[in-house]
């Protein structure tokens, strides 16, 4: 069974949409997450694509979520809400929120995009072995990723971790942190939380 298409030019669009019927400038978000107007420009019109710590931030200042971005109602409408307190993502539901080769580099999948007003979440990531950056990542919240295949070099705090299948990792995201497949591809469960977040 075929899992959803990659939507990195959705999330651009919505984003966008969301801004707007917030009554947001690009300016306004850029006060409000740190990130400047040209870097934020760039994402509504997909041309970048962000991490997870940077779509949590920018979600967290539009007073949102990031199930909200797959959303295809009206333009900043709240996604829809069966009223039960929790959701089932079949394995073909995932919904793909970046794919790997783009320029962030990592492939990730949603694992829980049905359920609004939630502090944590999980993705399934891909970690490549090489990301052709440096880059490292660090937002506010906690993290927890489970090693699910191969083997992961993780760089965190300027500490260099090996993580075999069935090692775990759970840290304060305000560390900086990158991670990298030793050989090939790995594959991990990746659980964020986000503070603060609308109950």
């Amino acid at each position: 069974m075929q899992q959803s298409e990659p939507t990195e030019p959705q999330i651009g669009l919505k984003l966008r949409q969301i801004r707007k019927s917030r009554k947001m400038t690009l300016e306004d978000l850029a006060d409000q997450t740190g990130f400047t107007k040209s870097y934020l420009s760039k994402i509504e019109n997909s041309k970048k694509t962000p991490p997870i710590g940077s779509l949590a931030k920018i979600c967290s200042a539009l007073d949102t979520e990031i199930a909200e971005l797959f959303n295809e109602g009206d333009e900043g409408a709240r996604p829809a809400f069966s009223g039960k307190r929790y959701c089932v993502v079949r394995a073909e539901e995932r919904h793909t929120v970046v794919r790997g080769g783009t320029s962030f580099g990592y492939d990730y999948k949603s694992l829980a995009h049905r359920l609004p007003h939630k502090h944590m979440d999980p993705f399934l990531f891909t970690f490549p072995e090489r990301l052709g950056t440096e880059i490292q990542f660090e937002h506010e919240g906690e993290e927890f990723i489970f090693i699910i295949s191969g083997r992961v070099r993780f760089f965190l705090d300027g500490e260099e971790l090996i993580l075999e299948p069935g090692d775990s990792v759970y840290f304060d995201s305000t560390l900086r942190h990158r991670g990298e497949a030793v050989s090939g591809e790995a594959k991990a469960l990746v659980v964020v939380y986000s503070p603060g977040r609308r109950g």
